[in-house]
């Protein structure tokens, strides 16, 4: 069993000419490779085993980021399944020439651990004990709930 303190991390990366889209702003598609990049750090820290993206839900572009904006990605364990796991990632501009700071995106991942062979394998659990890690664990947990519903409803 691990901590979601024992997987989190945080990346950095400057938003140069390269990435922005006609707006002068960070292209959507590259905030989410970030994010993307990021929430496989955590999951396969959590599992040390290779992992896969197996679904990216309720990602919300909330402000826009300038070219020159210092992009902080924070990523942690939300909630653990039996072979799947659920990052919460939260991204934060920064305007480096005054410090003002922004939340910028939120998303959350799943993932899959894949053993030897590529298969789902079962990954160890996850220990809540913040406020804060239990309100991201039910909510977690009831996306999860609540994706299998719909699921089943479009079928």
């Amino acid at each position: 069993m691990k901590t979601p303190k024992d997987s989190a991390i945080e990346m950095r990366e400057m938003v140069m000419p390269h990435h922005a889209n006609p707006q002068n702003t960070v292209f959507g598609g590259t905030v989410m490779s970030w994010i993307d990049i990021a929430a496989a750090m955590v999951a396969a820290r959590h599992c040390n085993r290779p992992v896969v993206t197996a679904h990216i839900s309720d990602i919300d572009f909330i402000a826009p980021v300038k070219i020159g904006y210092h992009v902080h990605i924070l990523a942690s364990m939300n909630y653990v399944g039996r072979s799947s796991m659920v990052v919460g990632v939260k991204v934060v501009a920064e305007n480096p020439m005054t410090g003002e700071r922004r939340t910028t995106t939120k998303a959350y991942l799943t993932f899959v651990a894949l053993d030897d062979m590529g298969k789902p394998v079962e990954v160890p659990g996850l220990i809540v004990e913040s406020d804060d890690e239990k309100r991201r664990f039910a909510n977690a947990q009831e996306r999860s709930k609540a994706k299998k519903r719909l699921k089943s409803k479009l079928k």
